[in-house]
């Protein structure tokens, strides 16, 4: 039992546990709970106002927390210079040293982190075409975004912490971006953390998720467990068993996060395989599973 937990201590990038921070007697996170397993990228998502960023910040160690614990690789993140070292952080809120192009932001970056990687820098700068002469805090929104990228990517990050990233940029900048995190999860087993709200463009990109409600772990899971747990179906019965009250009476007992009716058609979002097989025992006259979106996820689960 104990190397098994020294497996899983190995395995696990980020640990937080019941992480509490109030900020002037507001109690914006509860005994918060995060985990997130090296070499894999984890969707943080939530409404606003839920504690997200306020989250991301503590594992960037900008906030200290009021209690619990906040470890990267095990160790504890506030006042660890070195361990802040491996962590790229890009926030929605960008900042820029006032006056300052690339060129000089790099030379910044190189004294800061010791593995700054001079060859990636040339290569990404040169790939978003950012002038490395013009005033980096006069570029757009989108430009700031992609200036950010390549700072944080040069840096050689174990952990990679993104919010909002894709804010500002057009879909193929968004392709490129994603292309150079997937590259550096496959070859250097980089950890990410990306929270957005705009959950159809972490579809299909995260392994997990956690859901932030009301500044507490209201579900984490790995998505495809998830997905396989959660089952979205539209079902039809024939005209003579087209009653309302006896297709409810059906449904009774049956774990139902949501339920519509188009026309003759049922959809339903159901929980566990027992369900869809005791609706399939109902002998529908059509029966199909859908897929279900990320976004769906967040709306029914999120919910309960």
């Amino acid at each position: 039992m104990e190397q098994i937990d020294q497996m899983n201590q190995i395995e696990q990038m980020v640990q937080i546990e019941s992480l509490t921070k109030q900020f002037e007697g507001r109690t914006v996170l509860q005994n918060l709970n995060l985990n997130i397993q090296k070499g894999s990228i984890y969707g943080l998502i939530g409404v606003n106002g839920a504690g997200k960023t306020t989250a991301i910040k503590h594992l960037a160690g900008i906030y200290r927390q009021d209690s619990g614990r906040v470890c990267i690789s095990g160790l504890p993140v506030y006042d660890n210079t070195a361990l802040k070292a491996r962590v790229g952080y890009i926030p929605d809120d960008l900042y820029f040293f006032p006056g300052y192009n690339m060129k000089r932001l790099r030379n910044f970056y190189k004294r800061m982190y010791p593995n700054w990687n001079d060859e990636r820098y040339q290569r990404l700068h040169t790939l978003f075409n950012l002038n490395e002469k013009h005033r980096v805090d006069r570029f757009s929104k989108g430009m700031q975004k992609q200036a950010a990228f390549v700072f944080v990517m040069s840096i050689m990050p174990d952990l990679l912490l993104l919010d909002e990233p894709i804010d500002g940029l057009d879909p193929m900048v968004r392709k490129t971006v994603f292309g150079e995190i997937f590259d550096d999860v496959a070859e250097r087993e980089l950890t990410v953390l990306v929270s957005s709200h705009n959950l159809k463009e972490l579809d299909g990109i995260c392994d997990s998720i956690g859901i932030i409600k009301n500044g507490h772990m209201a579900i984490e899971r790995d998505l495809d467990s998830l997905k396989a747990e959660v089952h979205k179906i539209q079902v039809a019965f024939s005209s003579g068993t087209q009653d309302s009250t006896l297709l409810q009476r059906n449904y009774e007992g049956l774990n139902i996060l949501h339920q519509e009716q188009r026309g003759n058609i049922d959809i339903l979002v159901v929980r566990g395989e027992e369900a869809v097989e005791r609706i399939k025992a109902m002998n529908p006259l059509l029966f199909d599973r859908l897929p279900l979106t990320l976004e769906e996820v967040f709306l029914y689960e999120g919910s309960n």
